[in-house]
C-alpha cells in the first residue's frame, strides 16, 4: 500500500479517522483537542508515509497508537500546567498569610500584587508565559523551552527580557535576581 498517493491516502483517512479520534478523545475527553491530535496524526504520516511499516503490523493499529502517544502527551502538559497555577496559587495565598500579622504590610503586600499581575499584561504573551512559568510556576528554563516548544535559548531569553521588564518598571524588591 502505497500511502504517500493522494487517493489511496483519502482511502486511509476515510477508514482511519474515526478509529484515530476515538483513541485520542478516550484519553482526552475533549472533541477539540482530539480532532486537533487526529489531524497531527493525518499530516505526519503524509509527511513520512516510510515511517510505517507493515511489516510490524497493521495500519489501524499504527495510527490509532500514533493518536494515542500524541493525546497522552498533551494530556500530561495540562497536568503539568495545572501544578504550575496550583503552585501558584499557593505563594499567593502563603505570601499573604504571613503578611496578615500586620495590616498596614497586608494593605502594601494587595497594592504590590495588583501592580505586578498590572505589569505583566503589558509583557508580550510568550514573555508573560515565560516568567510565569518559571517565577511563580516553579518550573526551570528547561522546562519552560519544553512547555512551550521552544529552544532553551529562547525560553531563558524570554524569562530575562521579561523580568528586566518587570524590573525596571516596578524594582528589585519584589522580583529579586535569583528567582528566574
Amino acid at each position: 500500500m502505497d500511502i504517500s498517493n493522494p487517493s489511496t491516502y483519502t482511502e486511509i483517512y476515510e477508514q482511519h479517522r474515526r478509529g484515530v479520534f476515538a483513541a485520542a478523545f478516550r484519553i482526552l475527553g475533549n472533541e477539540a483537542q482530539a480532532d486537533d491530535v487526529a489531524q497531527d496524526v493525518f499530516i505526519k504520516v503524509w509527511r513520512k508515509p516510510a515511517s510505517f511499516d507493515s511489516k510490524r503490523g497493521e495500519l489501524g493499529s499504527y495510527l490509532r497508537l500514533m493518536a494515542r502517544s500524541r493525546a497522552l502527551d498533551l494530556w500530561r502538559e495540562g497536568q503539568a500546567a495545572g501544578r504550575a497555577s496550583d503552585r501558584l496559587k499557593v505563594a499567593v495565598s502563603v505570601g499573604s498569610g504571613q503578611s496578615a500579622q500586620r495590616p498596614d504590610q497586608l494593605v502594601e503586600d494587595a497594592e504590590a500584587t495588583d501592580t505586578v499581575v498590572d505589569l505583566l499584561r503589558t509583557l508580550p504573551e510568550n514573555q508573560r508565559e515565560a516568567v510565569v512559568l518559571a517565577y511563580w510556576g516553579g518550573l526551570t528554563a528547561e522546562e519552560v523551552a519544553r512547555r512551550s516548544a521552544v529552544p532553551l535559548g529562547t525560553a531563558k531569553s524570554r524569562i530575562r527580557l521579561g523580568l528586566s521588564k518587570l524590573r525596571a518598571e516596578f524594582g528589585e524588591s519584589y522580583l529579586a535576581p535569583n528567582a528566574a
